[in-house]
């Protein structure tokens, strides 16, 4: 495993681009995965996507404190009320800002192993699922922001 460095906004326009589907799970995406999570871990986030290592695949992972979640083509397949509250980003240091998340999502997405396997979310887990497969679209919090809640910019 090794921790990789984090993209930075304004640095690199990799972070507002649209990733592609992983279409064989193998050694080099094994090796993304683990590398996802100790990366996080040591930047003392709740979640990484693999664009903000520059890697234009859709690999997310999440650990809000339940554990855990490797998720490989995540998908939301429902969401249902609404919920604010602030969100930052270890691409963007420093800034935080009020964003509208739906509080509930479901998502599908596959495991290392290739098995797909759906995560109910509600509150955080919610949000940083949102949060993390906007990353794989190219969209970052700050733009999603409601004007005027940013601070630290």
């Amino acid at each position: 495993m090794a921790i990789r460095r984090i993209l930075k906004y304004g640095q690199d326009d990799i972070l507002h681009k649209k990733s592609r589907p992983v279409g064989k799970i193998d050694k080099r995406i094994l090796q993304l995965l683990d590398d996802m999570v100790e990366t996080m871990r040591s930047a003392e986030g709740v979640g990484l996507a693999a664009p903000q290592v520059g890697v234009l695949r859709r690999v997310v992972v999440i650990d809000v404190g339940d554990g855990l979640i490797e998720l490989i083509n995540p998908e939301i397949i429902e969401n249902d009320g609404q919920q604010q509250g602030p969100e930052g980003c270890l691409s963007i240091p420093g800034v935080v800002g009020q964003v509208i998340r739906p509080e509930r999502v479901k998502v599908k997405a596959l495991n290392r192993k290739g098995e797909e396997f759906e995560v109910d979310g509600t509150g955080l887990l919610a949000r940083a699922l949102c949060h993390e497969i906007d990353h794989l679209n190219g969209v970052l919090f700050i733009e999603k922001a409601i004007p005027d809640t940013l601070e630290g910019e």
